[in-house]
């Protein structure tokens, strides 16, 4: 499983996938007021993603001598201190979730993040907040039956607006979304 570092996820499953995406806003977050801490949380960002690209570049070309590279890379980066004690103890907790956070040199096929889920996850969120609440139980599953239709369409990369009147005219000339997520 692929998510952030709620504690309810640890149970759920026997091997947990941290999302990269979601450590990294941990050191967005911090907010150093000192010119040097300002600059050790630059440095350390700029090596955190040099760090993600090169994570990236492995799940493309796995080889096993990478492998040990990188896990020993990730040693090193997370286990440097700097002045900035709030960032020393970010990188320590990074550093403590080591396991699930490279368990993509295992399974490279795994993605690094879960961003895609989570927005669409969110799409939901995102309406009710819109347009409030439907009225009625029968406007609650019309909504979600074209949210999904709605967002099975934009993966697809198929006209959303032209599926559904290729439904709603009876022509039928698209195919099923079943049959191009089959394909």
């Amino acid at each position: 499983m692929l998510a952030d570092d709620a504690p309810q996820f640890k149970l759920l499953t026997l091997f947990l996938c941290l999302c990269w995406i979601h450590d990294a806003r941990h050191y967005k977050k911090l907010k150093p007021f000192v010119p040097s801490h300002q600059q050790a949380l630059a440095d350390f960002r700029s090596l955190y993603w040099a760090y993600y690209t090169a994570l990236l570049k492995y799940k493309l070309e796995p080889r096993p001598d990478k492998k040990a590279v990188l896990s020993k890379r990730f040693d090193e980066l997370f286990s440097a201190t700097t002045d900035y004690e709030e960032l020393n103890d970010r990188i320590a907790k990074t550093l403590a979730k080591k396991a699930e956070l490279l368990q993509v040199l295992e399974l490279p096929q795994l993605p690094l993040h879960n961003n895609a889920a989570e927005l669409g996850a969110r799409v939901q969120a995102r309406a009710r907040d819109v347009s409030f609440q439907t009225r009625s139980e029968k406007g609650t599953k019309i909504k979600d039956t074209f949210m999904t239709i709605n967002q099975t369409t934009k993966k697809l990369t198929v006209s959303f607006y032209d599926y559904v009147y290729d439904r709603v005219s009876g022509r039928f000339e698209l195919p099923s979304l079943a049959d191009l997520i089959s394909a």
